[in-house]
């Protein structure tokens, strides 16, 4: 028996993405401000490359970011054809992709929770 997986059900998770990376889009934007009210507390080098290090992760976030909602918007667009011409069920070479981009996602969740619970604790040591 085969199973059919239609567009509804993916543009669904897609949204949710969208949404978890806006919010991760968010935090980035506080997480930056912390950094500059912490540049202009510390003149130590050290502190300083630590703040630096942050900056570079979080740019890097920022871009990773954009390169997940461009796949998002380029799958959508593929799902959108795909329905012009009335197919409401996916090839199998579009539900492979849109299963390894789930993966992506997943992978990504854990470096970016993990850059967080980094960023936590140094905040918690020179934030004072």
């Amino acid at each position: 028996m085969e199973t059919l997986i239609y567009d509804s059900d993916l543009h669904f998770e897609h949204k949710q993405w969208e949404r978890e990376l806006d919010f991760w889009k968010d935090e980035l934007k506080t997480f930056k401000h912390r950094l500059s009210e912490l540049i202009t507390r510390y003149d130590d080098k050290i502190v300083l490359v630590k703040l630096e290090h942050y900056q570079n992760e979080f740019i890097l976030q920022g871009s990773v970011i954009e390169e997940l909602e461009e796949a998002i918007a380029q799958h959508e667009s593929n799902m959108a054809e795909h329905s012009k011409v009335g197919e409401d069920a996916l090839d199998v070479s579009l539900v492979k992709k849109h299963v390894e981009f789930r993966k992506k996602m997943e992978t990504q969740r854990r470096i970016y929770a993990d850059l967080k619970k980094e960023f936590f604790g140094f905040l918690t040591e020179y934030w004072t």
